[in-house]
C-alpha cells in the first residue's frame, strides 16, 4: 500500500511541476525575445568575461558589469546609431514617395517597357505600379511617416523596446556572473544525462556564437558594399538602401541581391547602361562574392551545417520568428541533428 501510495505522489508532483513549469513559461513568454538575446549575449561575450575572471577573479560583479559595458560600445551603441540615420533616410524617402517626386508606377512602366519579357511576369504575380507605390509607402511608414503620424503609438513601441533592451541587460549580468553555476544547475535537473546535456549546451554555444557573430558580420560587409556603390553611383538613400541590403543578407544566397538587382534593371531601364552594367557587376561579383565566401566560412564550418540546411532553417526562422529567426532557425536544426546523433550513437551502443 505505501509503495501505491509513493508511485501516487510521484505521478502527482510531476503533474504539478509540468503544470507549474507551462505556468511560468507563460508568465515569461511576453519576454521570450529578451531572455533569448540575454543568452545569446552571454554566449557571444563569454571569452571576454572569461579573460577578464582570471585578472579579477574575486570580482565577478565588476567582471560582468564591464563586460556587459563593453557589450553596449561594440554592439548596441553602434546599432543605436545606424538606426537613427536608417530612420532619418527612411523620412527623407518617405518624403519624396508622398510628394509624387518618386513615383513607383513610372519606375514599373519603365521595366515594362525596357523589358517586354518581365511583363507577363508583373502581371502574373500582381505586381503592377499602383500596388508597388502602396506597398512602398507602407514598408516606409512603419519606419518613417508612421513616426510623424502615430507620435502615440511610437511612444508606447518605443517604451516597450527600452523596456525590454533593459530586461535583456538585467539579466545578461546575472547570466554573466552566475552562468557556470546556472549552467550546472540545469544539468543537474535535467534528466537527459550529464553527457548528452554537456554535449546539447556546447551545440547550443557554438551554433549560437557563429551564426550571430557570422550572420551579422556578412550583413555588415554586404550592406556596406551596397551603401558604396550606392553612393558612387549617386543613387538617392545610399545608407537606407545599405542598411536594408544588411538586414536582407541575413537571408542566405539572395538577400541583397533582392535591392541591387531590381535597382540595376531599373538603370537599364533608364537608360543609363553604364550605371547599370557597374551595379550589375559589382552585385554579382563583389556583393555575392561576400555571401559565398564568408557565409560558409563564418556560420557553415562552425555550426556544421550543410549549406541548404543553413538556407532552410534561417528562411524558416525568420518566417515563425521573424529578425530572431536567423539565429532560432539554424540553432533548432543544429540541436535537431546533434540530438539524432546521439540518439543513433547510444542506440547503436545498447544493441551491440
Amino acid at each position: 500500500m505505501s509503495a501505491q501510495r509513493e508511485q501516487l505522489e510521484r505521478r502527482a508532483f510531476l503533474l504539478f511541476l509540468a503544470a507549474v513549469s507551462v505556468a511560468f513559461g507563460a508568465i515569461l513568454w511576453p519576454f521570450w525575445g529578451a531572455i533569448f538575446w540575454a543568452c545569446a549575449i552571454v554566449v557571444i561575450f563569454a571569452p571576454l568575461q572569461q579573460r577578464l575572471h582570471q585578472r579579477l577573479p574575486k570580482y565577478p560583479n565588476t567582471v560582468a558589469l564591464l563586460t556587459l559595458l563593453l557589450c553596449m560600445i561594440v554592439v548596441i551603441v553602434p546599432v543605436a546609431f545606424i538606426g537613427s540615420a536608417f530612420i532619418q533616410e527612411g523620412v527623407q524617402f518617405y518624403q519624396r514617395l508622398d510628394s509624387g517626386e518618386f513615383d513607383p508606377r513610372q519606375a514599373v512602366q519603365k521595366l515594362r517597357d525596357a523589358f517586354p519579357v518581365l511583363d507577363a511576369a508583373l502581371v502574373e504575380f500582381g505586381i503592377t505600379g499602383e500596388s508597388v507605390r502602396d506597398n512602398l509607402t507602407e514598408l516606409v511608414k512603419s519606419v518613417s511617416g508612421f513616426m510623424a503620424r502615430e507620435t502615440l503609438a511610437i511612444g508606447q513601441n518605443t517604451f516597450g523596446f527600452l523596456m525590454s533592451l533593459a530586461l535583456m541587460l538585467y539579466l545578461a549580468f546575472f547570466l554573466l556572473r552566475d552562468g557556470d553555476k546556472l549552467q550546472q544547475l540545469i544539468i543537474k535537473a535535467l534528466p537527459l544525462g550529464d553527457e548528452r546535456e554537456q554535449a546539447l549546451l556546447q551545440k547550443f554555444s557554438e551554433v549560437t556564437r557563429a551564426t550571430v557573430k557570422g550572420n551579422l558580420v556578412v550583413a555588415l560587409v554586404q550592406g556596406a558594399l551596397g551603401g558604396i556603390i550606392f553612393w558612387i553611383l549617386a543613387i538617392p538613400g545610399p545608407f537606407l538602401w545599405g542598411v536594408v541590403m544588411a538586414l536582407l543578407s541575413l537571408i542566405p544566397a539572395v538577400g541583397a541581391a533582392l535591392i541591387w538587382l531590381p535597382v540595376s534593371l531599373y538603370l537599364f531601364a533608364s537608360g543609363d547602361w553604364v550605371s547599370g552594367t557597374i551595379l550589375m557587376a559589382y552585385g554579382a561579383l563583389v556583393i555575392g562574392l561576400a555571401d559565398n565566401v564568408l557565409r560558409p566560412l563564418l556560420v557553415g564550418r562552425d555550426t556544421k551545417l550543410p549549406d541548404y540546411v543553413v538556407l532552410f532553417s534561417t528562411i524558416g526562422g525568420i518566417a515563425l520568428f521573424g529578425i530572431h529567426g536567423f539565429v532560432i532557425g539554424p540553432l533548432v536544426a543544429a540541436l535537431f541533428m546533434a540530438s539524432w546523433q546521439i540518439f543513433m550513437t547510444d542506440f547503436n551502443q545498447q544493441q551491440s
